[in-house]
């Protein structure tokens, strides 16, 4: 039985950042993975999707696809091969509480761990989960043909971005979606007004409307994008004496560290869409570093509260803090701002006129509270806006900030002057 000073298992963008900063910091580190590095993310996920958001045709993404994936995993492989990494190519489970072994294959005992197995598919329970049309995001990424037909089943971010993807390429798409709107997470506002923007171009949208038998969708194939699940089958956590929370993660502190082990004299954590707290790759990158610093016993600042996200339609939406619908719900005063493409020279010189960007802040002292937009490169903006929210910056401050002319981020300046 191989010792070590950290065991980790799943070698996505969670596990293997938390590798890397773990043996920059002189751990000895262990990483299990089952399956290929870089976990959902980079083979199956944010990286493939993008890719075919940022191809032509189908039959271009899927040779970008072939090229694009293998050449990160590759530069996670180099990370993985520091002299205080070991990869253990296999999948892990527990023996006890301090022991991790891979299938057939030699156990590794540590006094920390770290659980960074990342998320499945979630599937509706509805008629005709065997129809031979269903796929999810795996399985659409699969395909060799580009399909006349495609419904999707759920206006998240995944079923958007491929929604997005897939009309461009000459499908004809209908997206089907309990709720009321597209991308709850998004401000309502922002989420309509990209939603209409992408029915222009063609897709058909279905809003407030339930699936209950796949058998009365007329289309080629159906993806399933209703959500992912924590992903904990085959590890047996029992001998960790870990106990799910209701949707399935587990449930940790703010230091990640795994509640029901807390007793025990190993340091037990778990990272990343396991946990079910923040489903993001990046999310779980800076749960890495923060878990990583628990262990070594060092303080940090991040600001877990303070999450940017991103959805990568043509246009672009993203995200950071509030949206005006939660701070009416939670009866928060604030003010409104709003700045318009159209009114950007950058973006009309982009030929990219289509957006608005909303700045929320507090009344009296101007600090911002959040900022939701959608158009061309809304991610940078968000980023922009999270940075500025991470500095506890406020609207006057933002005022006297110097944006670079002719910028998208003027977009944030105009905001803040209305």
């Amino acid at each position: 039985m191989t010792q070590t000073d950290l065991i980790i298992i799943g070698a996505g963008p969670g596990g293997y950042r938390a590798a890397e900063y773990a043996a920059k910091q002189g751990l000895k580190v262990v990483i299990f993975e089952g399956a290929e590095v870089g976990g959902t993310c980079l083979n199956v996920g944010c990286i493939p999707t993008k890719t075919y958001v940022h191809s032509a045709s189908f039959a271009e993404a899927r040779e970008r696809l072939g090229q694009v994936v293998p050449q990160l995993r590759q530069g996670v492989e180099g990370i993985l091969s520091n002299p205080n990494i070991t990869l253990i190519r296999g999948k892990a489970q527990f023996v006890d509480a301090q022991t991790v072994g891979s299938v057939g294959g030699d156990s590794v005992t540590a006094k920390n761990i770290i659980i960074a197995t990342g998320s499945e598919t979630k599937m509706i329970p509805v008629q005709g989960l065997d129809d031979p049309r269903l796929v999810d995001s795996t399985g659409l990424l699969s395909l060799e043909t580009l399909p006349n037909r495609l419904c999707i089943i759920g206006a998240g971010v995944i079923g958007m971005e491929f929604a997005s993807a897939f009309q461009r390429f000459g499908s004809e798409v209908t997206v089907i979606e309990f709720l009321k709107e597209c991308l709850p997470a998004l401000d309502s506002d922002i989420a309509k007004r990209l939603r209409k923007t992408l029915e222009k171009k063609g897709i058909t949208f279905k809003m407030k409307t339930a699936v209950q038998n796949l058998s009365a969708i007329d289309a080629d194939i159906i993806l399933m994008a209703t959500g992912r699940k924590p992903r904990t089958k085959g590890l047996n956590l029992e001998a960790l004496g870990v106990t799910l929370a209701p949707n399935g993660a587990i449930s940790v502190d703010e230091n990640y560290q795994i509640e029901d082990c807390k007793s025990s004299n190993s340091k037990c954590y778990a990272i990343g869409d396991v946990n079910g707290k923040q489903m993001l790759a990046h999310a779980a990158e800076m749960q890495a570093i923060r878990a990583v610093n628990h262990i070594l016993g060092k303080t940090d600042n991040i600001r877990f509260d303070i999450m940017p996200a991103a959805i990568f339609t043509i246009p672009e939406a993203a995200c950071v803090g509030a949206s005006e619908d939660m701070l009416k719900e939670q009866g928060v005063p604030y003010e409104c701002r709003k700045a318009f493409y159209r009114a950007n020279g950058k973006a009309l010189a982009m030929n990219e006129s289509e957006g608005l960007l909303k700045l929320f802040s507090e009344p009296d002292s101007g600090k911002i509270l959040g900022c939701h937009v959608f158009g061309a490169h809304s991610a940078d903006l968000a980023q922009e806006a999270s940075v500025l929210m991470c500095l506890g910056a406020t609207i006057e401050q933002l005022r006297d900030m110097v944006h670079i002319h002719p910028t998208l981020s003027e977009l944030l300046f105009a905001a803040a002057e209305t």
